[in-house]
């Protein structure tokens, strides 16, 4: 069995390999297979109760850690759940057509990132929704796979992204998920607790300057957001850039009052890529912080040998 600073060094590996290399095309992309395997799950056993959303999730997540037990390597394991660089490209890609003055194809792509209603937000509406996709996404997308793959290797990061994955779909407070989506939503909540308060610290670290409106942010406003988690991340992000984000939003018919998250003027254009750069900061300061784990237990065991 791999030791943790085993498993941190092959966790930092995959994370490099996933910052170079392109995510895979969807039609062999093994998340996309997941997905379009859990979607028949549902069509055969959804019902508007908890316990076949019991028996959807704990099927989900065999099926994830069966397949990171199969694939063995943590290396790869993190390479392929891990989805930083995507992320921060579409991000980018929004930020190139909002400030270009093509609000509408802005609008057109804001979907890759998030599920809200985007055809009545105007340039700040859309620039906030993705800097509040980046905060979220660095810790489903990033610290989240990197975490439990530390913790228990590949079949860690796959399971992990199969609870993500599942959340995504079924973890919706509609009127069809309520309760069949329950269980998926709460596990996700579980798994990403501890990821997302790393996150902000890091982000804390990276700006010293901001350090204590970023806590304060958190401490105010995080405890009102629906997600335990991705109001600890937005916050983070907010008090880092001293702008508001937050507020309400639309789901198709359904809308939302999110609470405001940080203080400042409502996020510009200009503000997606400092908040990209700054999740691609808080990437690499992770990164660096596991290498470190990775090197300190390496010498321990050096010199235990030695000795």
């Amino acid at each position: 069995m791999r030791s943790t600073g085993q498993r941190s060094g092959a966790a930092v590996l995959g994370l490099l390999v996933d910052r170079i290399a392109a995510e895979p095309p969807e039609r062999v992309h093994p998340v996309a297979a997941f997905g379009k395997l859990m979607t028949r799950l549902e069509q055969l056993i959804w019902a508007d109760r908890r316990l076949p959303g019991v028996a959807y999730t704990v099927t989900g997540v065999a099926i994830g850690a069966t397949a990171g037990i199969l694939q063995r390597s943590t290396a790869s394991a993190v390479a392929l759940t891990a989805a930083g660089r995507e992320l921060r490209s579409v991000a980018m890609g929004i930020a190139g057509r909002l400030e270009a003055g093509d609000l509408d194809a802005a609008r057109a792509e804001l979907p890759r990132l998030v599920g809200r209603d985007p055809s009545e937000l105007d340039e700040s509406g859309v620039a906030a929704a993705v800097i509040e996709s980046v905060a979220e996404n660095s810790v489903d997308a990033v610290f989240a796979p990197v975490f439990w793959a530390i913790v228990a290797g590949a079949p860690g990061a796959t399971a992990y992204r199969a609870v993500n994955t599942m959340d995504a779909m079924v973890g919706r407070r509609d009127e069809r998920y309520r309760n069949f989506g329950w269980t998926a939503a709460r596990l996700d909540d579980v798994a990403n607790y501890m990821p997302a308060r790393l996150f902000a610290a890091l982000v804390a670290a990276l700006r010293p300057r901001q350090a204590r409106a970023i806590w304060t942010a958190i401490r105010r406003d995080a405890v009102a957001h629906p997600s335990p988690n991705a109001g600890v991340a937005e916050a983070a992000v907010a008090a880092a850039l001293g702008r508001e984000l937050g507020g309400p939003l639309r789901y198709g018919p359904r809308q939302e009052n999110r609470p405001r998250l940080g203080v400042g003027p409502r996020p510009a254009a200009s503000d997606i890529e400092t908040a990209v750069r700054l999740a691609s900061q808080a990437e690499l300061l992770l990164a660096a912080v596991v290498a470190v784990t990775w090197f300190v237990a390496h010498r321990g065991r050096a010199l235990t040998d030695r000795s």
